[in-house]
């Protein structure tokens, strides 16, 4: 594949999920970068490093409402690779979504995305990821009591499965449970909300994600076991060699140093059907 139709692939998917996002608003056009190492080089100049995370996944990345600041695995993750890429950098979180993340990333709003974000090929058609820093697979919440053991039991016409739209759950589970009614929302707030409130019989994405949503509930539970490989990459504008290489050696670092495993007990210890200790490693 040429890199100008690649570039113009890019900006057209760009295009297109802002347009979807915004409904009947005009979007503003997508021009991917013909500049090697921009990203990278913008770090290194304005020593400030703009990250996208989310702000609906508890356990990755929340928006503390007593707090107003975003936290999360994802998050300390952020800031421990700004800090290898650049000492001096500061690091600049933006809130995003499944869907504008893509958007904002080739638009120049960020400089890399780091939101439960999985590396997938037609997602390496657009964008660069770095080697995978978390190792997730799609599963399902469901509300206790509910008779439903594994993603196999929603294969019937009537099951409604949730999912969030622009991410790879809501497509994937189609191929395990092709008879169910796949029903995208906008987040995973809106999600969970409509999962509680029965109007569907169960909640797909990422187990990561799904145990944040689980923890401290008396009413929810991730049964099955996940039922695919899904590892979470940073995902960067393409042409930034640069970049990608300084973000896979602080990822080296962060787990040789013993960093990511303090960060992997610090959210995930306690967490029930969550094994910190074999994430760590």
């Amino acid at each position: 594949m040429s890199r100008k139709f690649k570039r113009t692939w890019r900006a057209v998917l760009a295009g297109a999920a802002v347009a979807l996002l915004a409904g009947s608003v005009v979007a503003t056009p997508v021009h991917a970068s013909d500049k090697k190492n921009e990203a990278y080089n913008r770090i290194m100049k304005s020593d400030k490093m703009v990250w996208g995370v989310k702000g609906d996944t508890k356990l990755m990345g929340l928006m503390n409402i007593k707090t107003g600041k975003l936290e999360g695995f994802d998050v300390d993750m952020a800031k421990q690779i700004t800090k290898r890429v650049n000492p001096k950098a500061k690091v600049e979180l933006t809130q995003i979504t499944s869907g504008t993340r893509i958007p904002m990333l080739l638009n120049g709003n960020i400089d890399a995305i780091i939101a439960t974000m999985s590396i997938t090929p037609d997602r390496e058609k657009v964008v660069d990821f770095s080697k995978p820093y978390f190792n997730a697979g799609q599963a399902i919440l469901v509300k206790k009591g509910s008779g439903i053991k594994d993603i196999y039991d929603l294969n019937k016409p009537g099951a409604r499965i949730l999912a969030v739209a622009g991410s790879t759950s809501a497509v994937v589970v189609k191929k395990f449970a092709p008879k169910a009614k796949v029903v995208a929302l906008s987040d995973y707030a809106t999600a969970l909300t409509a999962l509680k409130a029965g109007q569907g019989d169960a909640l797909t994405t990422d187990n990561g994600i799904l145990y944040g949503m689980a923890a401290g509930s008396k009413s929810l539970e991730v049964v099955g076991g996940p039922f695919t490989k899904e590892p979470y990459g940073v995902a960067m504008d393409e042409n930034n060699p640069k970049l990608v290489k300084a973000v896979n050696k602080a990822i080296d670092d962060i787990k040789s140093d013993g960093t990511y495993a303090k960060l992997a007990k610090k959210w995930f210890a306690g967490v029930k059907g969550m094994d910190w200790k074999e994430l760590a490693k």
